[in-house]
């Protein structure tokens, strides 16, 4: 039998959650301060246990603001709020059974696709920046610590091509893990092994083909979870 019950939200929930809605209908525009909160008592009939825990529920989910002494201020998240809030849920996530796997389904989803947009979509300055990045990885052959920074710098350019900030927001919860594994795979000649898988990926979006960018990557990508995964299982 179904368990149809449906979990009764608490007091605090309630008030975030309509204290959120009048944020998004526009009520509380960015830079507005919320009503004290004796107010906020007053307007919800709740008492103020529940209005702070609503308020702290909201602040961190970066919609405000909270300073001692004065009221919430409205505020909008930025790119390094959700960065900083991804990143430590990747951290979790990673550590659950089944967290690298679905880490590097994720980054393949990922990164395919910003190889395939980079090839239709990016300008003659995104090429440039691009073709500079795989430059520095070039020039940092033979110096693993470098070339581990450069790696991770190469694939974030791809992120900022479609100049949408969830994006890079998504590359810099990812690239902690990405250094991880990195610096799991690479070794003597691992470097040259990436950089050429790089040349490769660099040529087809600057040749603005798709369908080999897509393809370049998604080996790139094949070629380090393989051996990130023989690295970890040697280990054990």
């Amino acid at each position: 039998m179904l368990d149809t019950a449906v979990r009764q939200r608490k007091l605090y929930e309630e008030v975030a959650a309509r204290l959120e809605r009048m944020i998004a209908e526009g009520h509380y525009a960015a830079g507005d301060a919320l009503p004290s909160q004796r107010t906020l008592m007053e307007t919800f009939g709740v008492g103020r246990p529940a209005i702070r825990e609503a308020l702290f529920h909201l602040q961190k989910m970066g919609l405000i603001d909270i300073r001692s002494g004065t009221r919430a201020i409205v505020t909008l998240p930025t790119p390094a709020f959700v960065v900083d809030a991804l990143a430590v849920t990747a951290r979790h996530m990673l550590a659950a059974p089944g967290g690298v796997q679905n880490f590097q389904s994720l980054r393949v989803f990922f990164e395919v696709g910003l190889s395939r947009h980079a090839a239709e979509h990016a300008t003659k300055d995104d090429l440039e920046r691009f073709r500079h990045a795989l430059d520095e990885n070039r020039a940092s052959l033979g110096d693993l610590k470098r070339f581990e920074r450069t790696d991770v710098d190469f694939h974030y350019v791809l992120a900022v091509i479609p100049r949408n900030p969830m994006f890079t927001a998504i590359h810099a919860a990812l690239a902690e893990w990405l250094l991880e594994q990195r610096q799991t795979t690479l070794a003597p000649g691992e470097d040259k092994v990436a950089y050429e898988a790089h040349r490769v990926i660099f040529e087809a979006v600057a040749s603005r083909h798709p369908d080999r960018a897509e393809a370049a990557m998604r080996a790139h990508l094949d070629y380090v979870t393989r051996r990130y995964n023989a690295v970890v299982e040697k280990r054990r």
